[in-house]
């Protein structure tokens, strides 16, 4: 008997063994830099552009892993920010952020949730949410059910690869 045919023996009675996914690690809460408290836990929204929510995904690419930064209206669910980088500094999410501020139609008050991750609690990054005059909130026990929305999100982009990949 062949290779071929073995495996097509071991398929048939369900005897193959399906290769382990790879996890990547993309959270990376233990950090030195301030972290902020949820506000967003309670938050009844009744329009879009008072609640983003942010997360960071991997992409497989022939290179290796690319990180996808998404920033999502919670409201609408609509994605207003997004950037695709090769490495997890926060200029990633930086990109994305900026992204989502130029695409910004109101004025009114912003809130951003996001994780605790260090890229959305750096320097720079705070910054910015600072001098637009956008909240800052973070879940506080590394549940992923503290931004839900994003996870979700981030969630289908991964499904929606692996299909691709098989």
């Amino acid at each position: 008997m062949g290779r071929d045919q073995l495996f097509e023996l071991l398929r048939f009675n369900g005897l193959l063994i399906r290769k382990s996914r790879t996890y990547v690690q993309t959270t990376n809460s233990y950090h030195w830099l301030k972290k902020y408290p949820n506000h967003a836990e309670h938050l009844i929204l009744n329009a879009s552009e008072q609640l983003w929510v942010s997360d960071i995904t991997y992409i497989r690419t022939l290179q290796g892993f690319s990180y996808l930064s998404l920033i999502t209206d919670a409201y609408s669910r609509k994605i207003v920010g997004h950037c695709l980088y090769p490495t997890l500094e926060a200029i990633g999410c930086i990109g994305a952020l900026e992204m989502a501020i130029r695409s910004r139609n109101k004025g009114c008050k912003l809130m951003h949730h996001s994780d605790r991750e260090i890229q959305y609690c750096s320097y720079n990054y705070v910054q910015i949410l600072r001098m637009n005059l956008i909240t800052i909130s973070m879940t506080q026990s590394g549940s992923p059910y503290e931004n839900a929305l994003a996870e979700r999100v981030n969630g289908i982009y991964t499904s929606i690869q692996a299909v691709f990949l098989l």
